[in-house]
């Protein structure tokens, strides 16, 4: 009888145990999926705020046009225009 009642528990105990491992693992893998999206999503915030700043960058690098003063302006359509 003794034996009977022994392999009748050890089925339970062994499904017990197999369902408490599968949750410990799936735990650790489930933070570490939600870890790594964190990860990734912090990186492409990084790589947002790189290519702004790299827009900057290439904008104040730009050297700016010459802005004549108005009086070589006005000197330069005179000269265009032919005088009869």
């Amino acid at each position: 009888m003794n034996e009977l009642n022994t392999s009748g528990l050890l089925l339970p105990v062994a499904v017990l145990i197999g369902t408490a491992i599968g949750l410990v693992l799936w735990f650790f893998v489930n933070r570490a999926s939600v870890r790594a999206n964190e990860q990734i999503r912090l990186l492409q915030n990084l790589l947002d705020e790189q290519k702004k700043q790299n827009a900057l960058l290439k904008k104040w690098l730009q050297p700016e046009p010459e802005i004549k003063p108005q009086e070589e302006i006005e000197r330069d359509f005179i000269r265009v225009i032919p005088e009869r």
